[in-house]
């Protein structure tokens, strides 16, 4: 049974709250800036279609709207948004970036 997933997927936590991080906007482009998809996170802070199911091999990038995300919560933030790069190398194999986040920092790696 193939994969419903789409190749690159996210999940994005709410750290300073302990909670996913529900209604945030996210886009993904390719090297020229050309965009490939936009989703929003669930309310498990997850997005699982963000995309074709295959991307060539290449530089990708994530924009995570964490400026509009806190503004809906009346928090301030110092990152407007969270631009996260990376490479594509085995298209057989799947991409999935967590992102873990506060009004003041983030952290991020390459997830299973």
């Amino acid at each position: 049974m193939p994969d419903p997933r789409s190749h690159v997927t996210a999940h994005v936590l709410d750290a300073a709250r302990g909670v996913p991080a529900q209604g945030l906007s996210i886009s993904l482009t390719d090297s020229h800036g050309t965009a490939v998809a936009e989703a929003v996170t669930d309310e498990q802070g997850r997005v699982s279609s963000l995309g074709p199911r295959e991307l060539t091999p290449g530089t990708y990038r994530l924009t995570f709207a964490t400026g509009a995300y806190f503004a809906a919560q009346h928090i301030e933030c110092f990152h407007p948004e969270v631009i996260v790069t990376f490479e594509i190398t085995a298209p057989d194999q799947h991409y999935h970036v967590p992102l873990l986040l506060s009004p003041f920092a983030f952290t991020t790696y390459r997830g299973s």
